[in-house]
This record gives structure tokens, C-alpha cells and sequence, in this order.
């Protein structure tokens, strides 16, 4: 399971300027919850429910494996940081998943690995499968304001297949001076640094992985405590024996 770079596309380096017009860097093929997860270019048809569990594994695997590769900090958030909680699975429903890192790390992905194509092996029912990932970094990734809520996502890691994604956003001290120790994204989610560092390491589907360190109180200042509690949700129950979430059947 090693990632292998193909080719480098010219990094957009690390200067960003605030004041750049705006214009919307990832484009998707629709608004709604299922057709806003793919990516535009690479973007055929939607993947039924039985099988989109497996693109999404494999996504994920492959950023943290070529993330940990580089030598890159990143870590699961949002539904995605949920999903470890319950059982370091992704939640079959979610067609999307969610990672953070810092914004020197995007920074530093921007300048030196951009546009990079990654090939990823893993066994198939019939042999060994092989997929492209291409790791793009948004150039409006250094802002640090919203601006007009174009450019909330400040990069992505696209399956080149059929344009599922993980979509990548940096935290930085946004107002160093008057709110220090205050990490959030253009989206609103803010964090204090003891909540965030140092990171555990941990295990997601199947390979390493990295969390907040109070990832009780992220988790319960996003979500509520009723996500860590209720046991059915988006037509699932969750099974205590099997430690996972089962599709309920007609009338369940």
C-alpha cells in the first residue's frame, strides 16, 4: 500500500493574497447532499449506496497512508472524526469525508506537491486494484477571511475515477493578538490549541491515523452529546454486538 508520485504539476507556492478576486476553485456537479460530494472534472455517475462505502475507504486510506509518507500532520474531523468515535469506521451514510491539518501544512503542500497524481494498490476480489488519487490545493487556501464563502474547502484529496473526495481544511490563529491560542478553518469551526494538541494516534479503517486530543469536547461542541448517544440515524441502527451501523430493512 505505497503511494507512488507520478508527476508534479507546479505548485502554486506559498503567497496567497487576500484581496485576489474570487472565483469558486472546486466546482461539483450539483448542490444536492449526494451530487455536491463529487468533483466536476472526473464526475460519470453516481456510485450506488452498496459500493460508494468502498470508494470512500479507500480514500481515505490512501490520503493518510501518502499524508504519513510526506511527513504531513493531518487529522480526522467533523462526521468523519465521529465515525472513528463510534467504532474507527466510516459511517455507511456519509458520502463525504472531512480532514484537518494546519495551514503551514497547506502551505507547504501548495508549494512543493500541488497538482501531484498518486497511484494506490490495494487487493480486489480478482486481483490487485489500482486507483489514481490527485492531492489539489485550492489557491485561495491562505486567505484568512471567508471572503464571499466560495473557497470554505481549501483543498482535496479526488478519486480521478468518479470524483469522490476528502475535503481538506487548514486551521491558523486568525487573530493571533486579541484571540490567542484560537485555531479555526473559513467555516466557522474554532478550537483551542489544548483541545487540538498534541494529536493521539490512533487507527482508522485499517491504517494510522491521527485525532484532536480532546476529541470528546470537539465532538460534543459540533455535534451535541445526542450524536455520541442516539443509536439510530439516516435509516441505521446501531448494532452493540457487531460494534457497527447496520441499514434498517422496509419497516425497521
Amino acid at each position: 500500500m505505497l503511494p507512488i508520485a507520478l508527476y508534479q504539476d507546479g505548485g502554486l507556492g506559498d503567497h496567497v493574497w487576500n484581496t485576489q478576486p474570487q472565483y469558486k476553485y472546486f466546482q461539483e456537479p450539483g448542490v444536492s447532499e449526494i451530487y455536491g460530494h463529487y468533483d466536476s472534472r472526473y464526475f460519470r455517475a453516481l456510485i450506488p449506496y452498496d459500493e460508494h462505502i468502498i470508494t470512500l475507504r479507500h480514500l481515505i486510506r490512501s490520503y493518510l497512508t501518502t499524508l504519513r509518507t510526506l511527513g504531513v500532520d493531518t487529522w480526522l474531523a467533523h462526521g468523519t472524526l465521529l465515525g472513528w468515535w463510534w467504532n474507527g469506521r466510516i459511517m455507511p451514510w456519509d458520502y463525504d469525508l472531512d480532514v484537518q491539518m494546519s495551514s503551514a501544512s497547506l502551505a507547504y503542500l501548495g508549494g512543493r506537491y500541488n497538482r501531484t497524481e498518486y497511484r494506490y494498490q490495494f487487493p480486489g476480489e480478482s486481483g490487485t486494484v489500482n486507483k489514481t488519487y490527485l492531492l489539489d490545493i485550492n489557491p485561495f487556501h491562505g486567505m484568512t477571511g471567508r471572503g464571499a464563502g466560495l473557497n470554505v474547502i481549501d483543498a482535496r484529496w479526488i478519486d480521478m475515477e468518479n470524483g469522490m473526495f476528502i475535503d481538506i481544511t487548514g486551521l491558523m490563529e486568525r487573530d493571533a493578538k486579541r484571540k490567542p491560542g484560537v485555531w479555526s478553518c473559513k467555516n466557522f469551526h474554532r478550537y483551542r490549541t489544548r483541545e487540538m494538541w498534541p494529536l493521539r494516534e490512533t487507527e482508522f479503517e485499517g491504517v494510522r491515523a491521527k485525532v484532536p486530543y480532546d476529541f470528546d469536547t470537539v465532538l460534543r461542541d459540533e455535534y451535541g452529546r445526542r450524536a455520541m448517544i442516539v443509536t439510530e440515524w439516516e435509516g441505521h441502527r446501531w448494532d452493540e454486538g457487531q460494534k457497527k451501523w447496520v441499514k434498517k430493512g422496509p419497516g425497521r
